[in-house]
């Protein structure tokens, strides 16, 4: 019972301790919610407060940037009435002088209107004195024609006439005093690198033809290359591109043909066909095989050696090709490889002599007539057709333009390209270089003749040294000694326009007085 009590007793101790606990925290509650309303109240008075001073504080700012503005303007306004002003003072003047200016005007149109007046009564008198001048100037010159005997237009024609004539005779003598000038300084030097450059260099000339004759070891053979029913001989003759003539002469076989390369493999495909003794179609066209390749490279060499013989390395691939090719083309008998190489070493020597690129002038006169390679297979000049394998091929413009220019297809604009000339003409030229048909010699010869006799100042004319020379006769007493230079240069302009030669030709006029007296 004690027990019961004791826990009655505690229950309800511990059921008011809980009663009283929760009126304490509610009272605590209440007074912690006074104080926080208060805080808020406090908080938002202070903002409140804050609130109307930034009002006011904004409200003073914007009244002042109001005020500033409107300074602002003002002060604008005021300095764009001062421009209005000064712009309508200017006006004003612009206005006052147009006025002006235009009332000097109306006074210079009514001066020029006199003025106008007076010119065209001037204009009046002249015209009226022209025509008594012109009067006055036809009544003379009837008076004057009939006074001399001749029209007024023979008379001018006859003026023009000496006035022409001792123009010619004029310029003649001036020409000669020129060409004196000119002979005492560059003459001389001329020939000096002209002889020095023969006498260094000597070439060798290989004569070569249009036919190569290929020995037998005897006239059965020839049997042996017709074959059976000539079928050998058509084989050759297809494979090579070159005509077999055999006829009478004993133990040998004529091959023609024009293309020098196709010839030569000729005859070293039917010299190894002899050697050999089997001859039938497909041995030919394995032989004829084995001589192109053979001639390939031997042309490959050539034109090797040719470009190191001037001391020229790294030249394009097919620019030495083409030089080989030369080695089997010839001109008036003359080797193009050979003379190639002789006006390379001609072009080197000038060079020196007058301190120009040495080695370029060597490249230049060793390609200036590769253009000879192809000719046969390109129509055109063999120096255009030169130049422009030569660049193609990227080669120097400077060597390009010489090639070009070596005869005359292109005006010289460079030293290189006058010396390159002036080689090929002295390689050509000199006496066994090459040769000619006698039929084209004589015409040649001919041709000069009629030339020089076309002329009515000319009496005679003889071509001589071998048609290097022409040599013309004139009348002394028609003909002076300037008007003699003057029909030389005639003469051979007209040889220069009419005719092709190598090298040159001088014209040598002679003019002769002879004095004749008898002692008695």
């Amino acid at each position: 019972m004690e027990i019961e009590s004791v826990i009655v007793i505690v229950g309800l101790a511990l059921a008011g301790g809980g009663v009283l606990g929760f009126f304490l925290r509610h009272k605590l509650t209440e007074s912690r919610m006074a104080d926080a309303k208060l805080a808020a109240d406090r908080i938002i008075e202070a903002a409140k407060m804050e609130a109307e001073t930034i009002r006011k504080e904004a409200k003073v700012q914007a009244k002042d940037a109001v005020f500033q503005a409107k300074v602002e303007w003002e002060n604008e306004v005021k300095e764009q009435r001062r421009e209005a002003q000064a712009l309508e003072r200017r006006l004003l003047q612009k206005e006052e002088n147009l006025e002006r200016k235009a009332g000097q005007l109306d006074g210079r149109e009514l001066e020029i209107g006199k003025r106008e007046k007076v010119l065209a009564d001037k204009e009046e008198q002249v015209a009226h004195r022209d025509k008594e001048v012109e009067g006055l100037i036809l009544e003379q010159r009837q008076k004057l024609e009939n006074l001399s005997g001749i029209s007024a237009e023979e008379a001018k024609k006859q003026l023009m006439e000496d006035m022409v004539s001792a123009a010619r005779h004029d310029c003649a003598k001036r020409l000669k005093q020129m060409e004196d000038e000119v002979r005492e300084t560059a003459d001389k030097k001329a020939k000096e690198y002209i002889s020095l450059a023969i006498q260094r260099y000597a070439g060798d000339y290989v004569a070569e033809r249009t036919v190569s004759v290929v020995p037998l070891p005897s006239d059965e053979m020839k049997g042996r290359i017709i074959g059976r029913e000539g079928r050998n001989i058509r084989a050759i003759e297809a494979a090579t591109g070159i005509d077999l003539i055999i006829d009478d002469t004993p133990e040998a076989v004529i091959l023609s043909g024009f293309n020098p390369v196709r010839r030569e493999v000729a005859r070293l495909a039917l010299e190894r066909l002899i050697t050999d003794g089997r001859i039938h179609p497909a041995r030919i066209e394995e032989m004829v095989k084995k001589a192109g390749e053979e001639v390939d490279k031997s042309i490959r060499e050539a034109g090797e050696r040719a470009t190191f013989d001037v001391g020229v390395h790294n030249a394009h691939p097919e620019i030495v090709k083409l030089l080989g090719r030369l080695k089997y083309r010839t001109s008036y008998g003359q080797n193009a490889l050979q003379h190639s190489i002789e006006v390379a070493f001609l072009c080197g020597i000038m060079a020196a002599e007058l301190g120009l690129n040495v080695k370029q002038a060597k490249w230049a006169g060793l390609l200036h007539d590769i253009g000879k390679a192809v000719d046969h297979e390109v129509e055109g000049s063999h120096a255009v057709i030169g130049a422009d394998l030569l660049k193609k091929y990227g080669e120097n413009p400077a060597i390009v333009h010489a090639v070009a220019a070596h005869h005359e297809d292109e005006p010289p604009q460079t030293v290189l390209a006058v010396l390159v000339q002036a080689a090929d003409a002295l390689s050509g030229a000199r006496p066994g270089a090459r040769r000619e048909m006698l039929e084209t010699y004589v015409k040649r010869l001919e041709d000069l003749e009629r030339i020089g006799t076309s002329f009515p100042e000319v009496s005679s004319c003889f071509a001589i040294q071998a048609g290097r020379e022409i040599r013309v006769m004139v009348n002394s007493e028609e003909v002076s000694d300037t008007q003699a230079q003057v029909v030389a240069r005639e003469i051979a302009r007209k040889i220069e326009k009419e005719m092709t030669y190598p090298g040159q030709i001088k014209v040598n006029v002679i003019r002769e007085t002879r004095a004749v007296d008898y002692a008695r």
